[in-house]
């Protein structure tokens, strides 16, 4: 990352079979934080978003999940870095990147 390039803040959704154990998913939810700040990021928190929540369609022969969501901020290189890793990783079913808006940007819009 270049030390002039703008940080942006960017929300992270992963979605894990809910029925693994709390200990499990807590350490996919770890291993996700720990990728954004190997790549530059900066965590600002992660949480559970819905500890158990019946899925539109089955995904890996699982019907419910837990969504967590991490909100950080980096570099726009960090998602091309970070997205091959979560693709390979087992235990997660999903998983999305959404851009925050900026206060500029909203007033704009």
């Amino acid at each position: 990352m270049a030390k002039n390039e703008l940080l942006r803040k960017y929300e992270l959704v992963i979605i894990v079979d809910a029925k693994l154990t709390s200990d499990a998913k807590e350490a996919v939810r770890k291993e996700a934080t720990e990728m954004i700040k190997k790549f530059g990021g900066k965590v600002i928190n992660s949480q559970v978003w819905l500890e158990r929540h019946k899925l539109a369609f089955v995904i890996k022969k699982c019907n419910e999940g837990t969504y967590y969501v991490i909100n950080f901020e980096g570099a726009s290189s960090i998602i091309a870095e970070i997205k091959p890793l979560l693709s390979i990783h087992e235990k997660i079913l999903r998983f999305d990147f959404v851009k925050l808006a900026s206060k500029k940007e909203a007033v704009a819009a």
